[in-house]
């Protein structure tokens, strides 16, 4: 009704609606009214209203009292906010923000304030591995992922002004891709078959997955992160690079590497419910349908789904191979494509026991154009409405949307 009377312009204090609905609810509170009076009366006429009063407050004073025993503030320095990490759920329609540019964070605040964004993705431990702000964490620092001039300068001020306007902050934790523990500790980095540190064709290096020290690492990261605001953690490259085989690398045997990753998945989730937070993990949209895929990265999609709360395939329609579930050219569909492929999600979903199931589905949607695709198409706000909507049509109600630069299509990303 409201969409309806924005599109038309209608003020709503000449609509019918507004004024059945306004008028139903005067005669409501009158009702209520009458009915209050006629309680107070009959206290009152049986002298019971004193000893009513006090039952009344001392329950409210039992209520309050159990309240704070059970939730824990967290008061961040130099200021007199407090924030409560409870869990809030959160139908989240969100950006990702590099580091590097969340000093622009009022820019950011005011297009969310434009459009339907109402969450932020932001950098915590970067795709080198290194921890966005400061800290004192000695943990931390012993493991080196501190840099000198870390890109976001004032953590605690930027969180608090996403609170005040209610923007829910997600944090990225880059897990495995780190080329810089997995260089300053060797023995707890994947290794080539010669025992040396394995590096891509990237020159990256990767933590590997199936030393439980590299777990407690990205688990301290976590907490840190939690420590300054985040209300949810949000893994990426929580997998294996594709690359590493039996002939490149040392696997451990017996324990297959989408085995590894869901061990370590569930031990994140148990460790993180006691704080109060969601856990999300970005998986590769492939997964979704091609075992082959899954067992290239280790990401199963069926049993992350049985841990995480949020699992967010990513789903770029320029990513997917030519003929895509029958689409010549899946980048110029971009509505087929976020439909079919988020329709198989929630055929994958319907496999898992529904007392096991889990996860929510919330995709990764794309807001950047690759320029080397034939026939070319520049993306823009059709491109960004037709994701957003093939992702409601599947029967989903989250999205997220990358832009490595930060740069985003404003026109795209109003649903309302």
């Amino acid at each position: 009704m409201y969409r309806l009377m924005r599109k038309y312009k209608i003020r709503p204090i000449n609509s019918y609606y507004y004024y059945k609905k306004n008028k139903n609810k005067k005669i409501a509170i009158l009702i209520l009214l009458i009915v209050f009076i006629g309680i107070v009366m009959t206290f009152v006429l049986t002298g019971k209203l004193t000893e009513a009063i006090s039952e009344i407050s001392k329950m409210t004073f039992s209520k309050v009292e159990a309240q704070e025993k059970t939730i824990t503030p967290v008061y961040f320095k130099g200021t007199d906010i407090g924030y409560d990490l409870y869990r809030l759920p959160k139908v989240v329609k969100g950006i990702y923000i590099p580091a590097g540019r969340i000093n622009q964070y009022e820019e950011y605040i005011a297009l969310a304030k434009r459009t339907s964004v109402n969450a932020f993705i932001i950098d915590v431990k970067n795709d080198k591995g290194y921890l966005t702000f400061n800290t004192t964490n000695s943990k931390l620092i012993e493991m080196g992922c501190l840099l000198e001039k870390p890109p976001i300068k004032d953590i605690r001020f930027i969180m608090n002004r996403l609170y005040e306007e209610d923007i829910y902050p997600i944090a990225r934790v880059v897990a495995f891709k780190d080329n810089v523990a997995a260089k300053k500790f060797p023995e707890r980095a994947i290794k080539d078959k010669s025992g040396n540190i394995y590096t891509n064709k990237a020159n990256d290096t990767w933590l590997d997955p199936y030393d439980e020290r590299n777990w407690e690492y990205l688990l301290e990261v976590c907490k840190e992160a939690i420590q300054v605001g985040f209300k949810e953690i949000q893994f990426d490259y929580i997998r294996f690079h594709e690359s590493m085989n039996e002939q490149t690398v040392i696997l451990r045997e017996n324990v297959s590497k989408t085995e590894i990753i869901t061990a370590f998945t569930k031990y994140m989730t148990k460790h993180l419910s006691a704080y109060g937070v969601y856990v999300s993990a970005d998986v590769f949209g492939a997964i979704i349908t091609s075992k082959i895929d899954s067992d290239i990265v280790g990401q199963d999609f069926k049993e992350l789904s049985k841990y995480l709360d949020y699992i967010c395939p990513m789903v770029y329609p320029s990513h997917y191979a030519k003929g895509t579930f029958g689409i010549e050219y899946p980048h110029l569909d971009a509505y087929g494509i976020i439909l079919r492929s988020m329709e198989f999600a929630q055929d994958e979903m319907k496999k898992i026991p529904r007392e096991e199931r889990k996860a929510i589905i919330r995709p990764w949607l794309q807001d950047f154009t690759m320029s080397s695709l034939k026939p070319y198409l520049a993306y823009g706000k059709e491109q960004i409405k037709q994701q957003v909507q093939g992702t409601y049509d599947a029967g989903l109600s989250e999205w997220i949307f990358w832009n490595a630069a930060g740069k985003y299509t404003e026109a795209g990303l109003d649903d309302k």
